[in-house]
């Protein structure tokens, strides 16, 4: 079960990290019109690497974003701003009556 659809208000657009070069980050084509819910509070988070940061917005979306969402991707949230994935984080619960999610932290 997911999370339902009327729940997912916004749209956004992720380019999933591919790596760092010696010109810097590279991305993989973007994912557009990404059904979501964007909730702009600003808290604070431990990204993968341990340390603590701020997240000024986290996106909620369907379960199959965590696959085209890893940390340090892109994404533009719906007022236009790009953001840095700071933390993603599925939500499952197989064989319970929940909904499943992804829940990512943007920078």
């Amino acid at each position: 079960m997911n999370l339902p659809g009327w729940l997912l208000r916004h749209r956004v657009t992720v380019e999933p990290y591919a790596g760092d070069t010696a010109y810097g980050p590279t991305y993989g084509p973007p994912v557009e019109d990404v059904p979501a819910l964007v909730d702009w509070k600003v808290r604070t988070v431990r990204a993968p690497d341990g340390r603590e940061t701020t997240s000024t917005a986290t996106v909620y979306a369907g379960p199959d974003l965590a696959g085209q969402c890893p940390p340090e991707s892109r994404i533009t949230l719906p007022d236009g701003r790009t953001s840095r994935v700071i933390a993603v984080a599925p939500h499952t619960a197989p064989g319970l009556p929940v909904p499943e999610s992804t829940e990512v932290s943007c920078e």
